[in-house]
């Protein structure tokens, strides 16, 4: 198989199908669930050198708080917080075979099965539960707020909007 290929039935037969079961919505490469008072989305980025022979892609993972600017479905464009998929990820899991500083590789002949196994564990392990444990306002303030510029820009979002 190609990298695109892999990558394509990575998304197919793993990525929609669990991001379903956590009850979130897509369009395209972003997927984004209903948290009540705002959404979590993630976001499939692929760079722009990529080849069918060689592919490199990342995730942009936030949250993006209720406004009028969102009609039917948040983009990554509506982020007040975002963030890499690295952020979510311990040291131990910020670089590997599949993995490096700028977010995953796959390359012609790469086992499809190893790299889902490896992808599983970052997404069900370390991703999804830290998405699944914000369920307010005040947990995004929390687990976001200190970080530099993200955390700033998201309480002057969070008072501009008068949102608790």
């Amino acid at each position: 198989m190609t990298a695109k290929e892999i990558q394509l039935y990575f998304i197919k037969n793993y990525l929609k199908p669990i991001l379903k079961t956590y009850g979130y919505k897509t369009l395209g490469q972003t997927w984004w669930k209903d948290k009540g008072e705002f959404y979590t989305l993630i976001n499939l980025q692929n760079y722009s050198w990529n080849s069918k022979n060689s592919v490199d892609f990342c995730f942009n993972i936030g949250i993006a708080f209720k406004k009028e600017s969102i009609i039917k479905s948040p983009s990554v464009h509506n982020l007040d917080v975002y963030l890499r998929e690295g952020f979510y990820l311990p040291n131990q899991r910020k670089e590997y075979l599949y993995r490096n500083k700028s977010g995953y590789t796959l390359t012609n002949g790469v086992n499809k099965e190893n790299f889902e196994s490896e992808i599983k564990i970052d997404f069900e392990k370390y991703i999804l539960p830290y998405l699944e444990n914000l369920k307010t306002i005040k947990d995004c303030v929390d687990c976001f707020g200190q970080i530099p510029f993200w955390g700033e820009n998201l309480k002057k979002v969070v008072a501009d909007n008068n949102l608790q």
